[in-house]
């Protein structure tokens, strides 16, 4: 983890060169607990991105230690890792915002794939991400379930309390705002070559 250079919430910066000792005891007592911190996470609460409520438990644990000696490094970083991940559920509660499945992940490519065959796709992966996000709440959430989750129209009307026609509207709508984001980019072959 490279050094903290400043915490709004502390109102302070620390020393640019950061002391051995401080080094020291982050490895010694808090990262040593990294693989256990984050499979509690996973376990406890799988809906989280654990990789960013590690990073900023570490990152809490390091400013406290720098303002007074931490007693139990283990117990501290459980605590905030604990606390920061129930407020991130909150926050998913309450959102509007439809968590979209990491596009990324999806195995598209061929094995036999060159290099430059295999960062196009991921280019165009990365713009059609660009394009679903770019959609307004309602229309996204239809657009991810239709075409990406393959879900029937009749069932997304029930699961949302809304009409056949009105999924079917919106997944018209949700295309043509796709491709008017590719055409803008240059990139509409793609998408039509694809669907």
């Amino acid at each position: 983890m490279n050094s903290p250079s400043h915490n709004p919430a502390l109102g302070k910066t620390p020393c640019a060169t950061v002391s051995l000792e401080q080094t020291r005891w982050f490895e010694d007592e808090v990262h040593a607990h990294d693989a256990r911190l984050k499979s509690y996470l996973r376990g406890s609460f799988p809906s989280i991105d654990v990789e960013d409520v590690v990073q900023e438990s570490y990152l809490r644990a390091w400013f406290a230690h720098a303002a007074e000696p931490v007693r139990s490094a283990r117990a501290f970083l459980f605590t905030v890792a604990r606390r920061l991940a129930l407020n991130s559920l909150r926050h998913q509660k309450n959102s509007p915002i439809i968590a979209m499945p990491d596009l990324a992940a999806l195995r598209v490519l061929d094995e036999g794939r060159n290099a430059a065959e295999a960062a196009a796709v991921s280019d165009e992966i990365a713009l059609l991400e660009e394009a679903i996000a770019a959609l307004p709440p309602r229309c996204r959430e239809i657009i991810i379930l239709c075409k990406i989750q393959h879900v029937a129209q009749r069932e997304i009307a029930g699961r949302l309390g809304i009409s056949e026609i009105t999924v079917q509207e919106q997944v018209y709508r949700g295309i043509r705002r796709m491709e008017e984001f590719f055409m803008k980019r240059g990139a509409i072959r793609h998408w039509k070559d694809n669907t």
